[in-house]
């Protein structure tokens, strides 16, 4: 059985920005004062440093709540959890499996059908087919979508392509879930089913890391919270 942990070993993510010209670098410099600091630019390419130095020991039973101001590095530290960056610098261990809330569309291609939709996400969760096979008819019967299972996605409204998003990104419990906000999903039929799933999944999950400018959510739900500045780690308070 694996032990969810995460450890964060002086990380750090540089990321790259091309054609960059006068006007561009105006306004990433101004953007730089509430974000990453641009640490060197060249004609076309500018590096800015989106997380430096971030050291962090996750442990199991771990509520780590994220705050900071717009642009202080809490969503790219959760990216970077969740595998979609890299570190640049440092040492980055994830143990136990992931899920990611913080776009649950991510990976829908709208030219399929709903089915098709919960094959692909399903791969891309790290699901095998007969697993997904499984769990197709419970994601079905909890997205409500009914026929609209057998239409492309982009007849959907926007509500009824994150019900499905939804529906299948949470129907495996994870060790560790990743958030970026508390999540509100679809319409006022929906949303009451949501919450009560979102409600277990968080008090399942081994680890939970939630990025939110909600003081009394992270008071609520975490007993650690780690403040972010410019990308740097500023404070770890637990409770």
């Amino acid at each position: 059985m694996t032990v969810a942990h995460i450890i964060l070993d002086q990380c750090g993510l540089s990321l790259p920005v091309y054609g960059v010209g006068n006007q561009s670098f105006k306004q990433l410099a101004l953007s730089a004062v509430t974000g990453g600091k641009i640490a060197s630019t060249s004609r076309h390419i500018m590096v800015v440093e989106a997380l430096r130095g971030v050291s962090l020991d996750i442990q199991p039973g771990d509520r780590v709540g994220l705050i900071g101001h717009n642009g202080s590095g809490k969503t790219t530290l959760l990216r970077m959890l969740a595998g979609i960056y890299p570190p640049t610098a440092g040492s980055l261990s994830v143990e136990g499996n992931v899920t990611s809330l913080i776009d649950v569309t991510l990976g829908m291609d709208f030219e399929s059908t709903g089915y098709e939709n919960i094959y692909i996400r399903g791969l891309i969760l790290g699901l095998k087919k007969s697993q997904i096979a499984q769990l197709m008819p419970e994601i079905v019967e909890f997205s409500g979508l009914g026929e609209y299972m057998h239409m492309p996605v982009r007849t959907y409204s926007s509500g009824m392509v994150l019900r499905l998003a939804f529906s299948i990104v949470t129907s495996v419990q994870p060790d560790i879930l990743l958030m970026d906000e508390w999540l509100s999903v679809g319409d006022a039929e929906f949303v009451s089913r949501a919450e009560a799933r979102l409600k277990r999944l968080v008090d399942n999950a081994s680890i939970l890391v939630l990025a939110s400018h909600s003081p009394k959510i992270v008071a609520d739900l975490c007993n650690v919270r780690v403040t972010l500045e410019h990308g740097s780690v500023v404070g770890v308070e637990r409770s």
